[in-house]
């Protein structure tokens, strides 16, 4: 394939390049802003963009961020590359804390206790949600019966409160992103006109010149 590394990058060092990139979260910031301010679209729809990609990053639909990012953009008429780019929000450093975050809220809103849940208990709930899930695939094909206790753990305990519990701080965070975003591309856009207006300006203004030095150089027609 083309854009296939020559060396494949160990694991460790794929997992590390995830947590914090190369040349740290700061110059990946710089190249986002540098990639949004040049997006050939409208300040308003950008930001729209933006909105929609760090909403979803509070939603558990991980897997499924960047189609829902696009989709929601196109609803509310956003830049879907904008979107992409504000998805990135939600990364292996900000995920821990959104998604205690949310759980927490959305217990609250659902009127459930929340009950602090250890690093192995969690693990075993995403394992025996995933081995129902594998039974109940299995079971199609055979006479056993499904099993939902499992997805029922999970589904209550873990997706429904972090789904309800993500919308007011995703809102919040995306309004935030909005107008971050937009003064500073509709910025960003206005310099960039005004240069290029410059730029035309000048060549206008050395295109009587340069005519004008054409015409010396010209021979004279000789006498007939």
């Amino acid at each position: 394939m083309v854009f296939k590394r020559r060396e494949k990058r160990p694991f460790f060092v794929a997992l590390w390049e995830a947590l914090w990139p190369r040349g740290g979260w700061t110059r990946a910031f710089h190249y986002i802003r540098h990639r949004l301010n040049r997006l050939p679209d409208q300040p308003h729809r950008i930001a729209r963009g933006i909105f929609a990609g760090i909403f979803i990053s509070f939603t558990p639909l991980f897997g499924l961020h960047l189609l829902g990012a696009a989709v929601l953009a196109r609803l509310t008429r956003g830049n879907v590359i904008a979107s992409l780019f504000g998805t990135l929000v939600g990364n292996p450093l900000t995920f821990p804390i959104i998604a205690v975050t949310s759980i927490k809220l959305g217990h609250w809103i659902l009127g459930l206790e929340y009950v602090p849940t250890h690093p192995e208990g969690l693990l075993r709930t995403f394992s025996e949600a995933f081995g129902d899930l594998r039974h109940n695939a299995m079971a199609i094909f055979t006479h056993a019966h499904p099993q939902w206790q499992g997805l029922a753990d999970f589904f209550y305990g873990i997706f429904l409160p972090y789904l309800v519990g993500g919308f007011v701080p995703g809102i919040l965070a995306g309004v935030v992103g909005y107008y971050v975003t937009l003064p500073i591309v509709t910025a960003y856009q206005n310099r960039r006109r005004a240069r290029l207006k410059e730029r035309l300006a000048k060549l206008r203004a050395k295109l009587p010149h340069r005519k004008a030095a054409r015409s010396d150089d010209d021979p004279e027609p000789p006498a007939t």
